[in-house]
């Protein structure tokens, strides 16, 4: 029988149940005996919390506009639920006695708690209540203690695959490690979150190929290991792979949980140097990897996947694999002439001498391969990940489509990334 801690918080009774109790509690605070109630308090707490929400909306959307996609309708919606709760529990207390104030209170805790288990199930933030717990706590390591200089590495014949000439050491680790390091460069990142395989323990020690793994915006490198899920299913296809896993680095493409410099060189930041350069070398100098280009991989999701696809045609010599996770078909801010302005001073010739969907169209990429993942209700980019893919393999690609259920959320970035790992896995030579 499976742990309570296992049971979705995506999908089954606990958001179905949740919405429902949601539902019974705002009814609760709106039904009252009180002709005065039902003519002054409920048809003014109603519209005018639907217009501070609208507001709200408005603002995030067309003000603020800390990322390009409107905010979701099932946001506004619970957000305004919580406003009328709260309104409606207050206006509830001057004549109310303590027990009817402590139920109304509760209610309005029911009403939040409903909204957010909502939230997280559009999302698929948190999959289980494991994965909320598990975000509470450290696993981290400190890099220095797990991945100190190689005494000996594992020597792989030219061609050959890795996993043919490993040996699993009976003392193996059964799980990997998690270790946060800053990473130099001349764009002010945030430090990299890193997973190293179990088999990077052993002596004499494998070189193992490598995942520049991006979050998307707004995010955190945190991201892929609390909602990611990240350490547990890098360890599960390591123990069917007697320890072997790519290394995941989790570098920061943004600077701030909403910064969007673009993954480009502009005035918005060297973003682009900094993933090209300045983490593959840090990468090589301080962990025992295989540095052949073809060992080389660049990934993200959403924000960070269209970053994967800009690495991939704009340091095709670094990264020879990518992984594009419900990617937009270009770097956006908004609409293209927002984000020309704001990036190259209305400069579109600088524009399209580095938008992947422009150097694809005048450049080939014949040892290039990738995937691209989209989710199949992604009603944001689903059609521009399809664009994406067919450039790509006009401009000589070797990529994979992969549809998956789901729409612009967890479920389909979780899923696609670690379905990929057999396809990485043989593209960067660690197994067949």
């Amino acid at each position: 029988m499976p742990s309570p801690l296992d049971l979705s918080l995506v999908n089954g009774p606990i958001p179905v149940v949740a919405t429902a109790a949601g539902a019974i509690a705002l009814i609760s605070l709106t039904i009252r005996k009180n002709r005065t109630w039902w003519t002054r308090v409920v048809p003014v707490v109603v519209p005018v919390c639907a217009v501070v929400v609208a507001g709200l909306v408005f603002l995030v959307d067309h003000v603020w506009k800390p990322w390009p996609e409107p905010l979701p309708a099932i946001l506004a919606v619970w957000t305004g639920a919580v406003l009328v709760a709260v309104c409606l529990a207050a206006a509830r207390l001057r004549a109310a006695r303590w027990w009817s104030r402590v139920l109304s209170a509760v209610l309005v805790l029911v009403v939040t708690a409903s909204a957010v288990t909502a939230a997280n199930a559009f999302f698929g933030f948190y999959p289980t209540s494991r994965a909320v717990l598990d975000a509470l706590t450290d696993s981290r390591v400190d890099l220095d203690e797990v991945a100190p200089p190689a005494s000996s590495v594992v020597e792989v014949p030219a061609g050959g695959k890795l996993a043919d000439v490993w040996r699993k050491p009976a003392d193996l680790p059964d799980r990997g490690t998690v270790s946060e390091a800053s990473i130099p460069g001349g764009f002010p990142a945030r430090p990299a979150w890193i997973y190293l395989p179990p088999a990077y323990a052993a002596t004499p020690r494998p070189r193992l190929p490598v995942v520049v793994l991006l979050a998307g915006q707004p995010g955190s490198p945190r991201n892929w290991f609390d909602a990611g899920r990240l350490a547990d299913n890098m360890d599960a296809f390591a123990r069917g792979h007697d320890g072997l896993a790519p290394i995941v680095v989790v570098a920061d493409q943004l600077g701030s949980e909403t910064a969007n410099p673009l993954c480009l060189d502009s005035k918005l930041g060297q973003s682009e140097t900094y993933l090209a350069r300045d983490v593959p070398a840090w990468i090589k100098g301080r962990l025992t990897v295989d540095d052949r280009r073809e060992a080389w991989t660049i990934a993200g999701l959403s924000q960070g996947g269209t970053c994967s696809l800009q690495l991939a045609v704009r340091a095709p010599e670094v990264y020879a694999n990518f992984i594009d996770l419900s990617g937009q078909r270009e770097p956006s801010l908004g609409t293209r002439a927002e984000t020309v302005r704001a990036a190259f001073d209305g400069d579109e010739a600088a524009f399209a001498r580095v938008n992947p969907m422009d150097v694809l169209a005048r450049e080939r990429f014949p040892r290039t391969a990738g995937v691209i993942v989209a989710g199949s209700g992604d009603t944001s980019y689903r059609q521009a990940d399809a664009e994406v893919f067919d450039a790509c393999r006009a401009a000589g690609m070797d990529v994979v489509w992969k549809e998956l259920p789901g729409g612009h959320d967890w479920n389909v970035w979780r899923a696609g990334f670690y379905d990929s790992l057999p396809w990485l896995a043989a593209r960067t030579g660690l197994s067949g």
